[in-house]
């Protein structure tokens, strides 16, 4: 975990005052309290990925909970799709997966 200064000093560009904006409306969520926020390489990510979508993108602030959101349920979708394959690829029998692989296919 790193702190907010040398949050700010590893990724280009981010400011810790838009960094404490979006911790603010929820955006980010860093360990800890204001002043001492700790920031997991997820938190880093995130953050590159807002940077990402205001500068590339060119989107609007007010926006961003509105495009984060939908990314995380995305995200968690195919999280669950993948837990779902892995279980199906560990239980069921060979000519059940067979079946479901003929099913996706014309689907």
């Amino acid at each position: 975990m790193i702190t907010l200064e040398t949050l700010t000093v590893t990724v280009t560009g981010l400011d810790a005052a838009q960094v404490e904006q979006w911790i603010a409306q929820d955006l980010v969520r860093p360990e800890g309290a204001p002043g001492a926020w700790l920031f997991r390489d997820i938190d880093v990510e995130r953050l590159r990925l807002i940077q990402n979508l205001r500068r590339d993108l060119a989107l609007q602030e007010e926006a961003l909970p509105v495009v984060l959101h939908l990314l995380d349920q995305l995200y968690d979708t195919r999280r669950r799709l993948r837990r779902l394959r892995d279980a199906v690829e560990e239980l069921a029998p060979a000519e059940v997966r067979e079946v479901l692989v003929q099913a996706l296919r014309r689907a």
